[in-house]
């Protein structure tokens, strides 16, 4: 019952350089970027916004000085401190990430289609213009030449033991009409189908698929191979397969997308080739493309990136982002990014970073970069007193699914109702004012907010002599849209509704290294028009916003630990230190990504939650193995990796700090009688 919350986003538009991006790939170790077009490499570091070095590709002849060449491939490569990329001529060029120099390590006459690097670095996979893959060491040391297209289907092929008549056999709920039934020709692919062949390595790098144009039906067809370049498995024909093509790191399923006669879908396919499971997407079947699937590094979110099929009264087609997670089997659409019909402002490149699951960075045409940081996060109302309905709040698309836990307890994607939008949401909140809790407020991708509320016993739908409403369903009040527009997806995160008619937000700061808060009310002449009626810059990046309900107090956590308390109930926005009781400055250690306000012993503390599961209560270790917390009233609840629930009373602990490590989860935790918690 998690939904994604944007912890940051950085935007760079400092570089500029020849031609359009085509290609990109992230530095592990640096974090900088490495973008290739048809004319140049270049490495930019976004935290900088500098360019480390550059080196141009028609220099030396890899590329045509016109233009008219491209980049099929970029991979980083930590260990030899260099970068690979493949050229549509045919040529593999690395390029010294020390000393900036080019330097040819291979040639293919029939021009190459694609490259991709197995996750270990270890070997390389090019598909050439011959309809054929070469596999070679990290050395380039070339290992095998296999025609893609095999008659065969694999050494993983099905074996038929001769047991009876196909008639005879038993065929399951389709009945005996299924051994009857025809095998449905393949048909084409689609016509915006760009034809060119697709990799992607299992995670742990002993399998890899190979997505191709079938020569004697024209549709697509996947093969597995394994990691010695022998076929394991061919797919069964699948009509509408597209381009996509992603495995999943974790090694489960395949990812592609399909389009039916109805419906425009996202399958997932097994190392056999077999089917196995889908969902389907928010589109018409006729009305976007899918360019590209991406798998985050833990598995968890999958990246569909689209593109309008038809264009707009501008010439040009919307683009469009969308984040996607399972639970229960269920698909929940969490993110969606709409870049508009403006073609400088629409990705070119997208990938996840290696090192951190929830950070994608984006590549635009006009040579902005944009880095997105996600966090998962329950949004939840504080269940204060017996009129809080315990509501949560689970993102979907364009539906809110909200559980009411204190009158049912439904397994998701069950849940007590639905809130309808036009829009996909990308942010939920709840009221934060007493007995007003229940109230949910959404921000939608179209850039507006829409409130819902409940109705009055007397406006509430009467049921039949004998039964009442228990789980009363909330309805839409007022919609609310923000003036200026946002100019890019986005734009405003940790969206916080403090009062009837008060939101804050917080946006891009002036420079990469500050942040904007954002205090939205609505116009006197217009209230159904949200402006900023104050803002204020703030000197660091904010990764976390707390409200308390008793106190009124928000806090603000920085990109680098540091906590700040948010004067917003005065004429001015101001903040100050984060202070203790002794008045010295408070940080957390390290960046957390859930946070909490509560008060121990009369001390407001904030707690913060670190991913790596330590629980602080500012600079103090609380306990570590935690996997999730909750700050209830006068308790304090921790789940843990030993799957045990506590239920700490605020009231009788105190915090104390030291260096001293203990393994247990209760570290540091004390009752004033001296037990442990």
């Amino acid at each position: 019952m998690r939904n994604l919350k944007l912890l940051k986003s950085l935007r760079n538009s400092e570089l500029q350089g020849p031609g359009s991006p085509q290609c990109f790939s992230i530095r592990a170790d640096t974090g900088s970027l490495l973008i290739a077009s048809q004319f140049s490499i270049t490495e930019f570091d976004p935290l900088t916004a500098q360019v480390v070095r550059e080196a141009s590709l028609t220099a030396d002849g890899f590329l045509s000085e016109d233009g008219s060449g491209g980049v099929v491939g970029l991979q980083d490569l930590a260990e030899l401190q260099s970068a690979c990329l493949a050229t549509a001529e045919g040529d593999v060029v690395l390029f010294n990430l020390n000393t900036g120099q080019l330097e040819c390590v291979g040639s293919v006459d029939s021009g190459l289609t694609s490259m991709s690097w197995s996750p270990d670095e270890e070997l390389v996979i090019l598909t050439t213009g011959q309809e054929t893959f070469i596999m070679m060491t990290k050395d380039f040391e070339p290992i095998t030449e296999v025609g893609i297209h095999q008659d065969d289907f694999g050494e993983g092929k099905f074996i038929t033991v001769g047991w009876g008549k196909k008639e005879t056999q038993f065929h399951g709920s389709e009945g005996k009409q299924a051994a009857r039934r025809k095998v449905q020709e393949a048909q084409p692919a689609v016509a915006w189908d760009d034809r060119r062949p697709r990799v992607t390595w299992r995670g742990d790098g002993q399998l890899f698929a190979i997505s191709a144009i079938c020569p004697q039906t024209g549709g697509r067809k996947v093969r597995v191979w394994n990691r010695e370049g022998v076929l394991q498995a061919t797919s069964e024909p699948v009509n509408g397969l597209e381009q996509a093509l992603c495995w999943k790191p974790s090694g489960s399923l395949i990812a592609s997308s399909q389009r039916h006669p109805n419906k425009h879908s996202v399958v997932f396919m097994e190392k056999n080739g077999l089917l196995h499971g889908d969902f389907t997407l928010p589109f018409s079947k006729d009305q976007a493309k899918v360019k590209e699937l991406l798998w985050n590094p833990d598995s968890t979110v999958l990246a569909v990136w689209l593109e309008e099929l038809s264009c707009g009264d501008d010439g040009h087609v919307n683009t469009y982002l969308q984040l996607w997670a399972v639970g229960n089997y269920h698909w929940y659409l969490k993110q969606s990014l709409d870049f508009g019909r403006d073609p400088q402002k629409a990705p070119v490149c997208i990938c996840w970073d290696p090192e951190r699951p929830l950070q994608l960075h984006v590549v635009t045409s006009s040579w902005n970069s944009i880095t997105y940081s996600w966090g998962w996060t329950t949004e939840r109302s504080p269940g204060l007193d017996v009129t809080d309905n315990a509501s949560v709040a689970v993102i979907d698309g364009d539906k809110v699914l909200v559980t009411t836990f204190r009158q049912c307890v439904v397994p998701p994607p069950m849940c007590s109702f639905e809130l309808q939008l036009k829009s996909p949401i990308n942010q939920v909140t709840f009221l934060c004012r007493p007995e007003g809790t229940n109230q949910i407020a959404a921000f939608t991708a179209n850039g507006q907010i829409s409130v819902f509320s409940q109705v009055s016993e007397e406006q509430a739908d009467k049921t039949s002599d004998g039964f009442r409403v228990v789980s009363q369903p909330l309805v839409l009040q007022k919609t609310y849209r923000l003036t200026p527009a946002q100019e890019q997806p986005l734009a405003l995160r940790q969206l916080l509704w403090l009062q009837d008619e008060l939101f804050l937000a917080v946006g891009a700061g002036l420079l990469p290294t500050s942040s904007t808060i954002l205090m939205l009310h609505p116009i006197q002449d217009a209230d159904d028009t949200l402006a900023v009626r104050s803002e204020m810059e703030v000197d660091g990046v904010v990764v976390g916003v707390a409200h308390s309900f008793q106190t009124g107090t928000v806090a603000l956590e920085l990109e680098d630990g540091q906590i700040k308390k948010l004067l917003w109930d005065c004429p001015e926005l101001s903040v100050e230190d984060w202070r203790d009781s002794s008045g010295c400055s408070v940080s957390f250690p390290v960046p957390c990504i859930q946070t909490a306000l509560c008060s121990i012993s009369g001390t407001e503390y904030l707690l913060g939650l670190t991913d790596r599961s330590h629980l602080y209560a500012g600079d103090t270790e609380l306990a570590s193995g935690v996997c999730s917390f909750a700050i209830c009233d006068n308790f304090l609840l921790l789940t843990t990796h030993s799957h045990t629930c506590r239920c700490l009373q605020l009231s009788g602990l105190t915090v104390k700090g030291g260096t001293e490590t203990n393994d247990q989860s209760e570290r540091r935790i004390y009752y004033q009688n001296n037990t442990a918690a």
